[in-house]
């Protein structure tokens, strides 16, 4: 072995500054993004993004006093340059004065670019220590996404920059060669053309991949020689070339795409806090989701009820407390950390759940509800599965009932009738909430939105109160009848009920009226036009989780 190498000396970084983590967010989808990655994001001090990162997006994984910091001139102003955004990066990290705190660098896809070495190189030279969390790549994840999978025939596969200028295309032009390429339109253009005249050929299938593993994303497949005579319209977008093989694939294999609310962009009247089963549930159906808050939960406004009924808790004065809502779980969990007290305070008592999603909010805390109705998932269903007071069975026949100020007297009358005496406590408030922005509001009334997902009666009357009347065009889905008779009464048509009251029921069950759209648009032999595409639209906002 030749011992005339030089050695290679490594030099130390000194902690007088944070530490920089260089972290791929991966080609789109967020799903993609690692498990290391959210680990990293939850615990940065700062987070440093590029303007394809929206900001709502990466607050999904940041703690609440997470700084944002984009590499951006001004508030939307042109991107820095790359010596500017690597000196953005070595100020942001030596604001601080050790490296307990973490700067997170997140960049698209893989971190693999030319941009992460040099911002690396950067915090070197200004001794900032930094540490790499590679991303998903591109290369794979997007033509996966589009239904484009190596057939097991053997062959080989080649990954190319479209920003290299010293590849050897000779060495990628036989049949049985698959040729990813990644770049931006130009130089996508530039590389292919080069593949072709190095002798790949030009009937070789080919697709053009824009936006890939996104709701938005677009392939296009056509051949080697009609893509490269395509004009600058026909490839803007497209950043992932597949050329090869496995295009053909993907009239079988296309299964992003083919999702049944895959493109749609769905409204959730509903506050942030409980949108987080429904929007991961709306993306997996290949949509998109924007919440727009209609109800905004306080505090009751003299506490001192609530204050006594806990207390009263834990002298045992009751037999059962019933949860209503999540809500009211949340409250009641407040109370017990305002007074020092923790989950043991319930030994004893007998717990009431109305449905599953309340339930889950009660085991989270560490508590096994003792009925959760099995039918309807609601007051009524609560109070037919609720056993009536017995002298002999129940040695307390007092029942406490933490709820909503507007809640309706329903369960308190049946469970008096029963035989019970029901202390019904305000636990917490809810007040309409502000109007949106203007922009979201002509978005709901210009039909912007291709549905509509509403999950109880207020959040009916709060969104047409606080932004108008949904466009006739959107699809309404409820999440119940009485929430379908209150959407109805403010006059609006209603595509679907949920067989159950849940959150994800109504997801499911607008997913399943989305296939039968497309089914029915096959059938009359036409192409299946989401709503929002059928007539001239407002321009949609940014989603929001």
């Amino acid at each position: 072995m030749s011992t005339d190498a030089a050695p290679v000396h490594l030099t130390p970084v000194p902690s007088t500054a944070a530490r920089v983590a260089f972290v791929g967010a991966g080609p789109g989808d967020p799903g993609l993004l690692t498990v290391r990655a959210r680990d990293y994001l939850a615990v940065a001090d700062v987070v440093v993004v590029d303007a394809a990162h929206r900001e709502d997006q990466v607050r999904a994984w940041t703690g609440e006093d997470t700084e944002i910091v984009r590499t951006v001139r001004g508030e939307d102003g042109p991107a820095l340059s790359p010596a500017a955004r690597a000196k953005l990066l070595v100020r942001t990290a030596t604001r601080f004065d050790d490296a307990t705190h973490l700067v997170v660098r997140l960049l698209s896809e893989d971190s693999a670019g030319g941009t992460m070495a040099d911002e690396a190189r950067a915090c070197h030279d200004a001794g900032v220590a930094f540490e790499i969390v590679p991303g998903v790549s591109a290369a794979w994840a997007v033509p996966a996404y589009a239904g484009m999978l190596p057939d097991g025939d053997g062959g080989q596969v080649h990954v190319v920059s479209a920003a290299d200028t010293g590849v050897d295309w000779s060495h990628s032009v036989d049949d049985e060669v698959t040729v990813v390429v990644l770049g931006e339109r130009d130089r996508l253009h530039r590389a292919l053309q080069h593949l072709a005249d190095a002798g790949r050929d030009a009937g070789t299938p080919t697709a053009l991949t824009g936006r890939g593993t996104t709701n938005a994303q677009q392939t296009r497949v056509t051949t080697l020689h009609e893509a490269l005579a395509a004009d600058a319209e026909e490839l803007a977008g497209a950043t992932v070339a597949v050329v090869g093989r496995p295009v053909q694939l993907r009239a079988e294999l296309s299964w992003w795409e083919s999702k049944p609310l895959f493109g749609w962009s769905i409204l959730v009247p509903r506050t942030k806090e409980q949108s987080g089963p429904m929007t991961d549930r709306i993306s997996g159906y290949g949509a998109s989701s924007s919440v727009v808050p209609t109800i905004s939960v306080e505090k009751p406004r003299t506490p001192q009820q609530m204050d006594r009924a806990v207390k009263g808790l834990v002298t045992g004065r009751y037999e059962w407390i019933g949860f209503t809502s999540v809500n009211a779980v949340r409250a009641v969990r407040e109370k017990f950390e305002a007074l020092g007290l923790d989950a043991r305070a319930f030994a004893g008592l007998k717990l009431a759940a109305v449905g599953g999603v309340t339930a889950q909010a009660l085991r989270e805390w560490g508590l096994e509800p003792d009925l959760v109705p099995d039918g309807e998932q609601s007051a009524r269903g609560l109070l037919e599965s609720w056993p009536p007071f017995d002298e002999v069975l129940d040695p307390i026949n007092r029942v406490f009932l933490p709820r909503a100020d507007i809640a309706t007297d329903t369960l308190v009358a049946g469970l008096t009738d029963m035989g019970w005496e029901v202390d019904d406590v305000t636990a917490y408030r809810t007040v309409r909430a502000a109007p949106p922005a203007a922009e979201v509001r002509e978005a709901i009334k210009g039909g912007a939105f291709d549905a509509v997902c509403f999950t109880s009666s207020s959040t009916v009357r709060n969104l047409v109160g606080i932004a108008g009347k949904p466009h006739p065009g959107t699809v309404v889905a409820c999440i119940g009848p009485a929430t379908a008779k209150a959407a109805q009464e403010h006059g609006l048509r209603v595509d679907v009920v949920a067989p159950e009251p849940s959150a994800t029921s109504l997801v499911d069950a607008l997913a399943e009226h989305a296939r039968a759209l497309v089914a029915q648009a096959q059938s009359e032999g036409e192409e299946f036009v989401r709503p929002s595409r059928r007539k001239p639209v407002a321009r949609r906002p940014r989603s929001r989780r």
